[in-house]
């Protein structure tokens, strides 16, 4: 892929309506893209069905949700959730009686990790142990499943599992130097590739982010076959990050966060879907703007292309309400400090030279550097700390928006995609939200 694709059409299209069924193929969590399609399905009749990656006991072993968790998350969810663990990646599994990956990371030493080497070799046997488990389960799902839909309704599969970082205490102490490190604390983000570690990690990513998406593809079958046989269809969709498309000065350019590891995994998503539509199979990753989530916060300065959303409100006609939105953010910062100051902030920001070479789409994602760590991070603590409350930030506003947009912009385009990858940019954002609120 050459050049991002993006949707430039406020999707009508709606062919979801009551009985249909919405499943949810990972857990909805406290803030993140996946409760706005929730909240569009909700809002279309559609019966929501949802999975559990399951529970982790204290010696590792997997199950399902206990009766008060299922509960809770049930609730959460306004759904049913089919409650056997989905657990995906292969950082805990193994042969029995031999040592799985993140067991294997224990000898790791700040001094060594760099130059400690893997038993790859055995770390296959743990892979394939984890990805036959999945499978195991996920076909047991499939079961239930299929039971729950009637003949001829239409069903979507939203797939929304990411991550897949072992949890090693060697690991924590690493990130925060890749992701978080300027100055003395820098750590190339390609020096972390380079090593076993960060090899593991990356096979990881792909079978969490990517692997579980051609999984469900494929154990969704007979599901696809029967509901298209008697008259209805079936989509799925999963969320990219792959750059966005931001107001700087008066064009929307494509930019990235950087280093985002996870970025070649999200890349492999990409191709999972382009395979699925060769074959006739409507699976579309939609590339998604950066928010902050709980887990998009390890990277410092992920959020600051979401400030922007601000201005694109208002290119895009927002009139009263886009404004109200600024005075919204304007109540937020200490009395020392303007919006249009933050604005000219992330500006200069996007402007400087050291950020100019990141903008090569080709290349994404690119290792970081220290000029641009030093940067990047640097102007997001300059701007957290420009808000009255650290824990009340532009940016958490800023987020929900965007999560309101992406909701019914994925959920409408799904009814007829216009192909397998597509960009969520700011313009769409900003106009799906005008049309929302105006």
């Amino acid at each position: 892929m050459n050049t991002p694709i993006p949707l430039q059409q406020l999707p009508q299209k709606n062919i979801f309506r009551p009985g249909d069924v919405f499943v949810l193929f990972g857990e909805l969590f406290g803030r993140g893209y996946a409760n706005g399609l929730v909240n569009s399905a909700r809002q279309a009749g559609m019966k929501i069905v949802g999975i559990t990656v399951g529970r982790r006991e204290a010696n590792n072993a997997l199950r399902p949700l206990n009766e008060e968790e299922l509960a809770t998350a049930e609730q959460n969810l306004g759904g049913k959730i089919i409650n056997i663990p989905l657990m995906a990646g292969f950082d805990l599994d193994a042969p029995a009686g031999t040592p799985n990956p993140t067991e294997m990371l224990g000898s790791l030493t700040l001094k060594s990790w760099n130059e400690d080497k893997l038993d790859w070799d055995h770390i296959a046997k743990c892979q394939e142990v984890g990805v036959q488990r999945f499978k195991d389960s996920l076909a047991e799902v499939m079961k239930v499943l299929g039971g729950m839909i009637e003949p001829g309704h239409n069903v979507f599969f939203a797939h929304t599992m990411a991550g897949g970082i072992p949890k090693a205490k060697v690991f924590l102490a690493i990130a925060n130097r890749v992701y978080k490190g300027r100055g003395d604390r820098f750590m190339s983000s390609q020096t972390l590739l380079d090593s076993d570690l960060g090899k593991l990690i990356l096979k990881n990513f792909d079978e969490v982010s990517a692997n579980t998406f051609e999984h469900l593809i494929e154990a969704s079958a007979a599901i696809r076959s029967g509901m298209e046989s008697s008259g209805g269809q079936v989509r799925y969709t999963a969320y990219g990050y792959h750059g966005t498309s931001i107001l700087i000065g008066d064009e929307y350019v494509w930019q990235t966060y950087t280093n985002y590891t996870q970025g070649l995994a999200k890349m492999r998503l990409e191709r999972i879907a382009q395979a699925a539509w060769s074959k006739n199979i409507k699976a579309t990753v939609y590339n998604c703007p950066e928010i902050r989530t709980n887990s998009s916060d390890i990277f410092a300065g992920v959020e600051l292309p979401l400030i922007p959303l601000l201005n694109a409100l208002k290119q895009e006609n927002g009139g009263d309400w886009a404004e109200s939105q600024w005075q919204a953010c304007r109540s937020l910062l200490t009395d020392e400090v303007t919006l249009e100051d933050i604005l000219r902030k992330v500006l200069d920001f996007q402007t400087h030279s050291t950020m100019l070479p990141f903008r090569d789409f080709a290349a994404w994602p690119m290792p970081n550097s220290q000029p641009q760590a030093d940067l990047t991070i640097g102007t997001s603590d300059e701007i957290q700390k420009a808000h009255k409350d650290s824990k009340v930030l532009i940016t958490d506003l800023l987020s929900a928006l965007v999560i309101e947009a992406t909701g019914p912009l994925m959920f409408h385009e799904t009814s007829d995609p216009a192909g397998p990858v597509l960009w969520l940019n700011h313009d769409i954002i900003a106009r799906q939200l005008n049309t929302i609120h105006i």
